[in-house]
């Protein structure tokens, strides 16, 4: 499976993930600012997507043949870039900055992965958690004691759980009636399953 590594422009990681094990490496115009200022080895960039309302993109950058000018206003500089890699047969994205600052921005980078959710794995790394739509079956690993949400989107169908301080067996959650955040891992390995729906994990770090 194809992996890449997109940076967008959020909050800025505390700490730059290497790019070992990443086919592309690649961010949005706003991101490319804040690598610059973080000293972040530009030359592993594959290229850098957006408007450019966020830089200028100017020929005099010696980084301006990675540019790809993107500028449909009815989609997001994150939604571009998810689509250029999936162009290049990308399946699995790690994305970094899809959060904090302007809570829209957070908002609408949810609701573009909720539109790749069938077509690539999408997950999002802050100083807080990962999180990512699940699929129909998830199994996640090495999480003791950590934070688990379950976050309906809007309504999952037939939840059911095994690890978690607090099980669901066959359960609905739905955003305007009962949503399941803040739960606990209480074994190494914890599954979730559901029938239909869509389903947001936040996993705590």
């Amino acid at each position: 499976m194809k992996q890449a590594l997109l940076f967008i422009n959020g909050v800025p990681p505390n700490q730059l993930p290497e790019t070992d094990g990443y086919q592309m490496v690649a961010c949005s115009d706003g991101a490319f600012r804040y690598l610059k200022e973080k000293g972040y080895p530009l030359d592993q960039l594959d290229f850098i997507s957006g408007d450019f309302d966020s830089h200028n993109g100017s020929d005099e950058d010696i980084y301006s043949q990675k540019f790809i000018y993107t500028p449909d206003q009815d989609k997001t500089d994150f939604q571009k870039s998810l689509e250029i890699l999936a162009e290049r047969g990308i399946q699995n994205v790690d994305v970094y900055g899809g959060s904090g600052g302007e809570m829209d921005h957070f908002l609408g980078n949810l609701h573009v992965a909720y539109l790749f959710k069938d077509k690539m794995k999408i997950t999002f790394y802050d100083e807080f958690a990962s999180y990512f739509f699940a699929e129909k079956h998830t199994v996640l690993n090495k999480i003791e004691n950590r934070m688990v949400s379950l976050y309906p989107y809007p309504e999952a169908i037939g939840i059911t759980t095994s690890g978690l301080k607090w099980p669901l067996a066959g359960e609905t959650l739905n955003i305007t009636d009962r949503i399941g955040t803040r739960n606990l891992a209480t074994d190494d390995s914890v599954e979730i399953s559901f029938d239909d729906g869509a389903l947001v994990l936040f996993v705590g770090i």
